[in-house]
């Protein structure tokens, strides 16, 4: 039995070799008035480069800031000079006056996903009801950076990566439109 379960790791990481996963970055910025001021270690980045490691991502040192207004700035020139596959941010989802990572998000989204903030709640919901509570928001800003809100604790950051793990590379694909050739329509078409 072992054998088997080599040779098929062996295969999939041949497979992910030549797939453009390995080339694709995830960007953590982690809201946090306390961890940006050195009054708490932040837990929810190694979780978010476990996870890029886990499906074949490079992760960035993570960027720590305060809840409030520098959320905007600080996705903003991720966005314009860095240009990351995906942003996921950890904190501020809440409903505490500070908390406004979604309200600063939204005006970077050319497109909204609302179906992955709909996956994550639900599965968050299965774990605890306060789940439902988090004011994420997902979608794609204009150069094709995808950015997920998750909420500040470690635990619902792991449960959302949970999700998030299934649809990254195939979301990713999409937005770069990776379709194979044949789907592609001919100049007959045109």
């Amino acid at each position: 039995m072992p054998e088997t379960h080599d040779h098929a790791e062996h295969d999939h990481a041949e497979h992910d070799a030549d797939h453009p996963w390995r080339d694709r970055v995830i960007a953590p910025v982690i809201v946090s008035t306390r961890a940006a001021h050195g009054q708490r270690a932040d837990q929810s980045a190694p979780v978010i480069a476990d996870a890029a490691e886990r499906i074949g991502f490079a992760c960035r040192p993570p960027v720590i800031i305060p809840d409030g207004e520098g959320v905007l700035a600080a996705l903003s020139e991720l966005v314009v000079q860095i240009s990351p596959h995906v942003i996921i941010t950890s904190g501020g989802t809440g409903m505490t006056p500070d908390d406004l990572t979604p309200e600063y998000t939204l005006p970077l989204l050319d497109k909204e996903i609302p179906g992955v903030m709909e996956a994550l709640r639900a599965h968050g919901r299965q774990r605890s009801p306060l789940a439902v509570l988090s004011r994420g928001v997902a979608g794609v800003a204009e150069g094709g950076t995808v950015i997920i809100n998750l909420p500040g604790s470690p635990k619902a950051v792991s449960e959302g990566l949970e999700v998030l793990e299934e649809i990254l590379p195939h979301l990713c694909d999409q937005v770069a439109d990776l379709r194979p050739s044949h789907e592609w329509g001919s100049v007959d078409d045109a």
